[in-house]
């Protein structure tokens, strides 16, 4: 078995990334949440991985490359992320192994990078009295009315996410049904109709849709580290919304 594909122990893969991140915020140039140990995330992570399969039932630790186990994690801890918490999880693209970050990680990182008080997010359905101003850059929700009657995933029509903050104007994202599905037709394995989770849970995976958009959104435009920036967007290139259905459940 190659050096690559062997299996990974803890010693030589966690105290690596273990190692890398202590040099980063030596040297200042990785800033990490006060209330975040890195240490007790790669713990975390290591017993996640010791358990995770690929397409094939093959544990990953065995299968994905050596590198791209390590790059994972170092991702992980760069966004300041816990599997423990559901922030985040592993997923084994071929032999490269990726963090991926659930929603719920998506609104830590604004939380904890960004000082955002809150994220959260409405569903719009035919029907309802919807009405946002555009002012300056800014997109701000003016009324939101719904009836009960509404409510049904076969009348929804657009989505929203707010991540408010105290000391500074709320981010606002609008999305269209026709773009959630667009972003959701990404997948690899996205189907519609049946009983897709798309169409059964079809609200709140367009919730978790412009959650997740809004927070890529205000981090690419507000955070001066390259560093969190890189590792932000690796796990959107890399998603698969058929792989995070797990959310839903």
């Amino acid at each position: 078995m190659s050096k690559e594909t062997k299996v990974i122990t803890k010693s030589d893969i966690v105290d690596v990334v273990a190692g890398r991140v202590r040099g980063f915020m030596e040297r200042g140039e990785m800033h990490l949440p006060d209330n975040y140990s890195p240490e007790n995330a790669l713990k975390s992570a290591y017993l996640k991985l010791q358990e995770t399969k690929d397409r094939n039932g093959k544990p990953v630790l065995s299968t994905c490359t050596s590198p791209s186990i390590a790059n994972s994690l170092f991702d992980m801890v760069i966004q300041g992320l816990n599997p423990a918490k559901n922030q985040c999880y592993f997923i084994a693209y071929g032999n490269q192994l990726v963090c991926q970050r659930s929603y719920f990680g998506s609104m830590a990182v604004v939380k904890n990078v960004a000082g955002a008080k809150d994220v959260w997010a409405q569903v719009v359905y035919k029907g309802d009295a919807f009405e946002y101003e555009i002012r300056g850059k800014q997109k701000v929700i003016t009324k939101h009315g719904q009836k009960l009657e509404n409510v049904d995933g076969k009348n929804i029509i657009a989505a929203y996410a707010v991540i408010e903050f105290d000391d500074r104007p709320d981010h606002t994202e609008i999305m269209t049904f026709d773009d959630i599905k667009k972003a959701w037709a990404q997948g690899q394995t996205y189907k519609e109709g049946g009983n897709s989770v798309h169409t059964k849970f079809a609200a709140e995976m367009a919730k978790k849709t412009v959650i997740n958009r809004a927070c890529k959104a205000f981090i690419n435009s507000s955070s001066d580290s390259s560093l969190l920036v890189g590792a932000f967007n690796r796990a959107d290139a890399a998603r698969d919304e058929a792989d995070i259905d797990q959310e839903i459940a």
